[in-house]
């Protein structure tokens, strides 16, 4: 495509010279005496670049330049002043205003040539960058809506606000580093008298780490066959430590190239006798009445790596008793002055000090604690913290 000059100059001779000197190289050529002309004829044709004379009379050059890029549709058009004034103070001021040259006469023909083609290339370098990043922000914005659904996709995994069970009281918090993340949780009902409780974290962030949480998730439902199983008797319950077993074969590292931490614990609802499995997660914490924190320390390694077989643990639950399960994310968030992680101590602290707060208040209170550690800075890592209280049994 030809690209078109307009020269605006109030010399009739000069016009003739530059016209001839753009027709010759290829280039299309309008011509305008004045400033008020030279700006109709830039409005209704959109010229490709403007030989602008500086001197005129009535509107001199500097002000149709800044009429020019006063106007969003002419903007980006490039303007190169044509001037017998050499001075550095005019030369800037020209700058100034949004020229993107500065040609002193008496000109040379080949000068003119070599600026007007360095301005057009550039004009062009940059349509060419402007359309590239108008077709990667429509892209970012499909990207991010997707994300966005699928970040409201996994949100509807983890227990809904007003879950209710048997017995069981629960409060949590699930704060993303991403849109989507690799932490999940639950607590679900598996017969008449248990419930299972779980959090799991998969290496990475994002997406992929997300699909996995995902996937998991399914295959702790008891629908899939590996929380409870069919058997003489009927359905029974899965020890905690044989579920952990099953995902291990399940979710090998070679699968996915992902591997994840989890606890998985069982409640017995009518006697308080909870089972559990860790596998290389944050160990739960059983907080009693009294104040005191007890870690439940038994399971094994990480799912995935087939290190070893996981072992399980049993303690007694008493009414008021709580459960607490989190990631790594906690412990691990940064303060953005020291540097320094928030740790177990300050953990142990938070929830000794909630103790007797309800428990809607309970995650509130950490994320509060979280954030005036972090001092406003982001989280590294996905932050999922789960909390139930025993009732006992039912009547």
């Amino acid at each position: 495509m030809t690209s078109r000059i307009l020269i605006v100059d109030d010399a009739a001779f000069n016009q003739k010279i530059l016209a001839s000197i753009v027709r010759k190289a290829g280039f299309e050529c309008l011509v305008a005496g004045d400033g008020a002309e030279a700006l109709r004829c830039a409005r209704e044709a959109r010229p490709d670049l403007v030989l602008l004379d500086v001197v005129m009379p009535g509107m001199d050059g500097y002000r149709v330049c800044a009429e020019l890029k006063a106007d969003s549709a002419l903007a980006d058009i490039p303007v190169i002043f044509l001037s017998s004034l050499d001075e550095a103070a005019d030369k800037i001021k020209g700058l100034t205003l949004g020229a993107a040259d500065y040609i002193t006469k008496p000109f040379d023909g080949g000068e003119v040539l070599a600026r007007v083609r360095a301005q057009l290339h550039l004009r062009e370098l940059t349509q060419a960058l402007q359309s590239l990043n108008h077709d990667l922000v429509a892209k970012q914005q499909s990207l991010d809506d997707d994300l966005s659904a699928a970040a409201d996709i996994q949100r509807a995994l983890i227990p809904r606000a007003d879950l209710t069970l048997p017995g069981l009281a629960l409060s949590w918090l699930f704060v993303p580093s991403l849109a989507v993340g690799g932490d999940i949780f639950n607590a679900q009902q598996l017969d008449a008298e248990h419930v299972a409780i779980y959090i799991l974290d998969v290496n990475g962030h994002g997406v992929p780490a997300a699909m996995v949480a995902v996937l998991a998730w399914q295959s702790l439902s008891p629908a899939m066959g590996l929380v409870v199983r069919p058997g003489a008797g009927g359905w029974s319950v899965t020890p905690p430590a044989e579920v952990i077993l099953g995902l291990e074969q399940e979710y090998p590292y070679a699968r996915f190239e992902r591997y994840f931490t989890i606890s998985y614990l069982v409640l017995h609802l009518p006697s308080g006798r909870l089972t559990y499995c860790t596998a290389a997660h944050p160990y739960p914490i059983l907080g009693r009445r009294d104040g005191t924190l007890q870690m439940l320390e038994e399971g094994g390694s990480i799912v995935g790596l087939g290190l070893g077989q996981y072992d399980e643990g049993e303690v007694l639950l008493q009414r008021g008793d709580r459960i607490f399960l989190f990631t790594d994310g906690i412990v691990e968030l940064h303060s953005a002055t020291t540097g320094e992680c928030f740790g177990d101590e300050r953990l142990h602290d938070v929830l000794r000090s909630v103790r007797d707060q309800p428990l809607p208040d309970v995650g509130q209170h950490l994320r509060s604690a979280l954030a005036s550690f972090g001092e406003g800075a982001p989280a590294e890592d996905d932050i999922s913290f789960l909390v139930c209280e025993y009732h006992g049994p039912s009547d």
